[in-house]
This record gives structure tokens, C-alpha cells and sequence, in this order.
């Protein structure tokens, strides 16, 4: 892995979210209120519970699916939508660096639910799929692997593999690029609903015209709470952890305009 100047902000960006992002995020305002216990007690009561209170919102099936209703698009891409597109543009959503089963890296689940509608949608439309994915940390790029799934496991052809992106603002400049030079100028895009305004917005800034192609929507489709939506659980804290992942980015990329 090189060190240059975009490597590097890369990485302090990476260990930015990190720290302010659910679980971490939280816990070290908990653990600022009580180192500071003695000598600021009133301060410390408010880092504590606010830290503790914070956990509890992200966590909370209510209180997360506040947070994602006005980042996930309110329905699927229809037929009359899909049938203006001219490609099908797979986002990488990560993978798994131990996957022994596989015999090395793999897909992580993230992924592995945009392949699967892209491949469902390819085999409907009739597309030419291009995947999108780099590789931070040196090894094998992500749209590599969702090429290989695609092929190999849901016997869909890829057309472009765009291997170079580190993030969605390069996902969207990157591919940009492969579409243009195949005259390409309006897709069907496919990523999570809660990642799809952000992604939507970057590539419509690179000059390409997109048709919204959600999937894996995390907020649910807007049933009344029953009693267990009040109690913090696994699936809530994963979807909160989604969630104010995607409006930091919303805010980090709105600033770097």
C-alpha cells in the first residue's frame, strides 16, 4: 500500500469516521464524562449521558428508522424507469479479507445483496453490467470479486471492471470515465437505499445521467412500531451504524464541494 498525499487522507478520513461513528463514537463520549468525573462533574454527567443516550438512539429500531426515512428512496425502480437506462452500474459495498471457504477474500454481505439485484436486474433488462470497487488496502479490488460473483455464481457477463475507486465520490469519477468512452450517458445505479442520494448526487456531478436503483433498504417500509422496535438490538445498531455513517458522508462531501 503506497503512502502518497490522497492515500493518506484517505486513511485519516477512514480513522475520523471511525472515531465518531457508532460503536466508538458513544463510548469515548462515556469515557470522556467519567475521566472528567471529579474535576468537571457537571460536564461529565452531560458527556456520560449524552454518550450513553446516543448509543441508545442508534440502536433503537424506532429512533434508527427516524434517522433513515429521509435518506432511502420511498419505492423500487420500475420497468418504464429501467427500460430508459443504458447500463447497470454495481457499487461495491466492501468485503471480507478471511474468507477460507473461498480461498481468500470475498465478498462481504454489503455487496453481496448489490450483486444480487444487479444480476437480477441484468437478466430482466438485458444491460451491460459495470462494477465498481477498489482496493484500499492493496489486495484484491472489490469489483473484481463482485465480477467473479456475478459470472460465476449468477452466470451474468460484466462489460466494464472499474477496480481504481476508493470511495463513492471515485466510484462515481472512475466510472464515469469507462461509460463516456462507450458513448454510455444514462444508468440504472445500484447500491443501498440508504447510500443512494449521496451516490446518485456524485454521479450525477461526473456528468452521468442516473435512474435510482435501490436496494436492501434498512429503515423498513413504514409499518407502525410493534413493542420489541422499542428495545435496542443487533440488526438496529448495524442499520444506525448505516445510517449516520451516510449523513456524515452527506456533510464530509457537501464541505469538500
Amino acid at each position: 500500500m503506497s503512502f502518497d498525499p490522497a492515500t493518506v487522507l484517505f486513511w485519516s478520513k477512514k480513522l475520523l469516521a471511525a472515531a465518531i461513528l457508532p460503536p466508538l463514537g458513544p463510548l469515548l463520549l462515556i469515557a470522556f464524562g467519567l475521566l472528567l468525573w471529579q474535576r468537571r462533574p457537571r460536564s461529565a454527567r452531560v458527556l456520560a449521558w449524552g454518550g450513553l443516550l446516543l448509543a441508545l438512539a442508534l440502536s433503537t429500531p424506532v429512533t434508527v428508522g427516524l434517522a433513515l426515512r429521509p435518506l432511502e428512496p420511498p419505492r423500487a425502480v420500475s420497468t418504464d424507469e429501467l427500460a430508459r437506462a443504458q447500463a447497470i452500474v454495481v457499487l461495491g459495498g466492501g468485503k471480507r479479507s478471511y474468507g477460507p471457504e473461498f480461498g481468500g477474500e470475498t465478498l462481504n454481505h454489503h455487496s453481496l445483496e448489490r450483486v444480487r439485484y444487479g444480476a437480477w436486474l441484468a437478466r430482466r433488462s438485458g444491460l451491460p453490467v459495470l462494477v465498481s470497487g477498489g482496493a484500499p488496502t492493496g489486495k484484491v479490488p472489490e469489483a473484481s470479486l463482485m465480477e467473479q460473483a456475478l459470472v460465476d455464481e449468477f452466470g451474468v457477463d460484466v462489460r466494464w471492471t472499474e477496480t481504481a475507486s476508493r470511495d463513492t465520490r471515485e466510484n462515481a469519477r472512475h466510472s464515469a470515465v469507462l461509460l463516456r468512452a462507450a458513448g454510455i450517458e444514462r444508468i440504472a445505479l445500484i447500491t443501498h437505499a440508504a447510500h443512494m442520494a449521496r451516490s446518485r448526487a456524485e454521479f450525477e456531478a461526473a456528468g452521468v445521467e442516473v435512474i435510482a436503483a435501490p436496494t436492501a433498504w434498512l429503515g423498513g417500509a413504514g409499518e407502525p412500531p410493534h413493542a420489541l422496535d422499542f428495545l435496542p438490538g443487533a440488526g438496529a445498531a448495524h442499520a444506525g451504524w448505516f445510517a449516520t455513517h451516510e449523513w456524515l458522508g452527506r456533510l464530509a462531501y457537501r464541505i469538500s464541494r
